[in-house]
């Protein structure tokens, strides 16, 4: 497989530090509110990088954090008048009933940055020690000018980064691009005890936290949104080499912007979305759909006419599915021929070859249409036997999983009154009684069920 490495701006091959064991980590949310759009973006992405390796055989270890302490989960608890905890646990359920709607596994582990206060204080207390980070007031900063690579992710001089910063009201930092490590806790904040005084950590020192904890000092990829390239991840760099020593990630991927009605999305301009809202209107795979339907560099547009089409495009792949299971029911006994294998292996080969190319899910997916098309031909219309209805079936369950779709099918059950409703006209149909078939239709729908006479028998759906 080969990765866009944000890191050396080329697509590399991805050769992971043990042997068929990949270790990722992914940056999550802040738990101060529901989770919009442009969060799920990473979320699906990211998912489907997982599914993928696992696919091809590897063994991957995937840690995805929670940021549950905050100045915005503080401003949250003050207006609702509640603790930190309180705020950080109930967005953290509401995080938990979008990424299972739209089909996200869960990480192999989900820490918080509570739970690691006491390894954040040694890195910080480290990079004290070896002279990168100063003590003023509580506050502990760290100094950018003394890492000689900082920059080396965003690809920016440390001279341009310098010309943009600057020193906020209540800061006592030496320089202007010198970070926060530990924050000293103003009256009535949550705080920790710590070799500066009573404080809380930093939004950057959590992630080298988390990584050095769950995965090592050197992990294989590190991902994310773009916009946390600078200043999140390139401080996260900074301070994790200057206290491991060693390199903190070998790839980096990030996933481009979303724009709504083809304008970056944003809170001031009102066109902000959660995926809660975008759920209760269209369901949530469509989301996970259009939030792949693009190669995850690319920015994606999100529109009601984009969002309709992601429904469309579901349910031709849910029709599919279905009308294999029909067909394998009505399918002869045989064995599995040369033509069908050969024509499922190539829409694989297609499919592998698509996400080997830096996860170019949008040519994968194009691989999965093409082998509906195909299955609709050769097996479907085709009448084909038991063991090619099986293959296609296996291989279709195969592509859509690594893919994360076609994952809310309804297996629906007849009572008994239905059932026989339908044997009646089909039997009519066989007595060429049409004015009883017509009848007996007509009263099916009625009832909601709607029958599609095909070549390999009757078909039914609710309405």
């Amino acid at each position: 497989m080969k990765i866009f490495n944000t890191l050396t701006r080329q697509k590399q091959e991805l050769k992971t530090i043990e042997e068929g064991k990949v270790k990722i980590y992914a940056c999550g949310p802040t738990v101060y509110n529901f989770i919009h759009i442009g969060n799920a973006r990473p979320l699906c992405v990211f998912d489907v990088l997982r599914r993928f390796l696992e696919y091809t055989g590897y063994e991957v270890r995937f840690v995805q954090n929670f940021t549950d302490i905050d100045d915005k989960i503080i401003k949250r608890a003050n207006e609702e008048n509640l603790t930190y905890k309180e705020v950080s646990e109930k967005y953290i359920e509401e995080f938990w009933k979008d990424v299972k709607g739209m089909n996200i596994r869960e990480a192999t582990v989900h820490p918080k940055a509570t739970e690691n206060i006491d390894e954040i204080i040694n890195i910080v207390s480290t990079l004290i020690d070896k002279g990168y980070a100063y003590a003023v007031d509580g506050d502990v900063y760290f100094s950018p000018k003394k890492f000689s690579e900082y920059g080396k992710l965003s690809h920016q001089p440390l001279e341009d980064l310098e010309a943009g910063a600057r020193i906020m009201v209540g800061e006592v930092k030496k320089e202007p691009m010198d970070f926060a490590l530990w924050k000293s806790a103003k009256p009535g904040e949550p705080y920790w005890e710590s070799p500066w005084g009573h404080g809380r950590p930093g939004w950057h020192i959590e992630c080298s936290a988390m990584v050095r904890r769950y995965l090592g000092e050197t992990i294989d990829i590190h991902c994310g949104g773009q916009d946390l390239i600078f200043p999140h991840h390139e401080n996260e760099i900074a301070q994790s080499e200057c206290c491991n020593g060693a390199p903190f990630a070998n790839y980096w991927m990030h996933n481009g912007y979303i724009n709504v009605d083809n304008v970056k999305m944003s809170k001031s301009l009102g066109n902000f979305f959660t995926v809660r809202d975008v759920a209760e209107k269209y369901g949530y795979e469509p989301i996970r759909y259009l939030m792949i339907s693009s190669q995850y560099r690319s920015p994606i547009n999100y529109s009601t006419d984009i969002i309709e089409q992601c429904k469309a495009s579901l349910v031709r792949l849910y029709t599919c599915r279905d009308n294999l299971d029909f067909a394998l029911s009505n399918a002869a006994d045989g064995e599995a021929t040369e033509e069908i294998a050969a024509m499922l292996k190539k829409r694989r080969d297609q499919f592998v070859d698509a996400m080997n190319d830096d996860l170019n899910t949008a040519d994968a997916i194009s691989a999965v249409f093409e082998l509906v098309r195909d299955i609709n031909t050769n097996v479907v219309s085709a009448k084909a036997n038991k063991a090619d209805c099986e293959a296609a079936i296996k291989m279709f369950d195969e592509l859509t999983g690594v893919l994360g779709l076609v994952y809310d099918r309804k297996k629906e059950d007849l009572d008994e009154e239905i059932e026989a409703l339908i044997a009646q006209r089909t039997q009519a149909r066989k007595d060429r009684n049409w004015a009883e078939a017509d009848r007996i239709r007509d009263e099916l729908k009625a009832k909601g069920i709607v029958l599609e006479d095909t070549a390999q028998g009757v078909k039914w759906h609710r309405e």
